[in-house]
């Protein structure tokens, strides 16, 4: 017996159909990021607990490396039960979290509850990339992976935005923020209760090359998790991006106090400056995911993205100092999260393709493994940036980020993937 909310398809959805439930899974993203968003709410929470920066930095770290281990397992359990099986629970039950969440009058409370909720969200955001995949094809893989990303980024514009309007009607009581995240993750989870489907395991075993109504009956059996640890290019994804992600974390948890402290910036105009380079990623991972579908090609974009961001970060690197204009260093800024963009989307497209031509049962199970890396090393990076920092400045930190760009490029010998367009055939002649 399934859950009630579970619908399985034995057809592969097209056409208007398939966008929906593709769309289904992009809201599910967004819910996840959501309902789980702190930084709106982090300077009320740490005057009102009486936590240090230092503090809360060891508490999101522990948190992390929580929902890390949950990705893993999240992954790997999607492929067995069901994705929708799964996520629901997930996505509903951290919903509620956020009550419990405004609950909070201590630091030691805060940490558990925000274990628990990240716990729960790890194994969530896996599998809503793993739907992702599901519904769709090669040719169209990474614009809908670009669509994906706009889960973190919508979530982060949406608490910002709902933060900005009811904080000051609430007395600025960041509770109030909790119990706001909680009702509206709710109410969205009705909404996808009621839209979600899956394609059954039989289907989801299919490699899906272009839009087709394939229908597949019976079960498709389990592939065995190991059958992924044999190949060295799979390992060379995770472990290049990981270090690709160094960048990418550390912009996203320090982006408005790097431009604050290293270039003298106040709040509201570092929050600008990062709002502008969010909407330029944003912009660019769905134009080029569109462009790399097109061409079928993944590897060039992810290199030359990845040339261009490792160069514009160099510069950034060398700006470092007072006396800089604010409009130049927007400018760099903005660009960084440009070529990021570019890189980041058939990144993710080649990845799901070359896990899924190793065995196409286990794709949750390698994205799963990913997102559990991914998250280890923001642990580290939560630990160390800070002591780094205080050593040798932004300047040390981003050469370290910096070398993690070089990392995933020099990985990029191992991915499995075409460098250029295929020729078309030449048409035969009959003699």
């Amino acid at each position: 017996m399934k859950p009630f909310y579970v619908r399985e398809l034995s057809v592969y959805p097209v056409g208007r159909r398939r966008i929906l439930l593709l769309a289904v899974a992009v809201l599910a993203s967004l819910v996840a990021n959501f309902e789980t968003t702190l930084a709106t709410i982090l300077p009320l929470l740490m005057t009102d607990l009486g936590m240090s920066l230092t503090v809360y930095g060891q508490l999101a770290a522990l948190s992390v490396l929580v929902g890390g281990l949950s990705a893993g397992f999240g992954g790997i359990l999607s492929d067995r039960w069901g994705r929708v099986a799964i996520l629901v629970p997930t996505l509903t039950v951290t919903a509620a979290c956020n009550f419990l969440l405004a609950t909070v009058d201590t630091v030691a409370e805060l940490f558990w509850v925000r274990c628990l909720m990240l716990f729960i969200e790890g194994a969530g955001i896996t599998i809503t990339a793993s739907l992702v995949r599901d519904f769709s094809p090669r040719m169209g893989r990474a614009q809908a992976f670009a669509f994906w990303t706009w889960g973190p980024v919508g979530a982060a514009f949406l608490a910002s935005f709902i933060a900005g309007f009811t904080l000051p009607l609430f007395g600025n009581a960041w509770q109030s923020q909790a119990i706001i995240m909680g009702v509206g993750s709710l109410s969205l989870c009705a909404v996808i209760i009621w839209k979600i489907a899956e394609p059954s395991g039989a289907l989801r075993a299919q490699v899906m090359e272009a839009e087709q109504e394939l229908a597949v009956e019976g079960e498709a059996g389990h592939g065995r998790v190991r059958e992924l640890f044999k190949h060295p290019h799979l390992w060379a994804h995770v472990l290049g991006n990981t270090g690709w992600q160094v960048l990418y974390w550390t912009f996203t948890i320090f982006g408005q106090t790097i431009l604050a402290t290293a270039f003298g910036m106040d709040a509201a105009t570092a929050n600008r400056v990062v709002a502008l380079g969010i909407v330029l990623n944003a912009l660019a991972v769905v134009i080029v995911g569109r462009a790399s579908d097109r061409l079928r090609l993944r590897k060039p974009f992810t290199a030359v993205g990845t040339v261009l961001t490792a160069a514009t970060l160099a510069y950034f690197i060398s700006l470092i100092g007072p006396g800089v204009a604010t409009g130049h260093v927007t400018a760099v800024y903005a660009l960084l999260f440009l070529f990021m963009g570019v890189a980041y989307v058939p990144w993710m497209a080649n990845f799901s393709e070359n896990a899924e031509d190793v065995e196409s049962r286990l794709q949750g199970s390698a994205l799963g493994l990913w997102g559990m890396v991914v998250r280890v090393m923001i642990v580290v990076m939560l630990v160390v940036s800070p002591r780094v920092v205080e050593a040798g400045g932004w300047q040390l930190w981003l050469s370290v980020a910096l070398a993690g760009q070089a990392v995933f490029l020099v990985s990029m010998v191992a991915f499995k993937g075409r460098w250029r367009a295929a020729r078309p055939e030449a048409p035969r002649v009959e003699v």
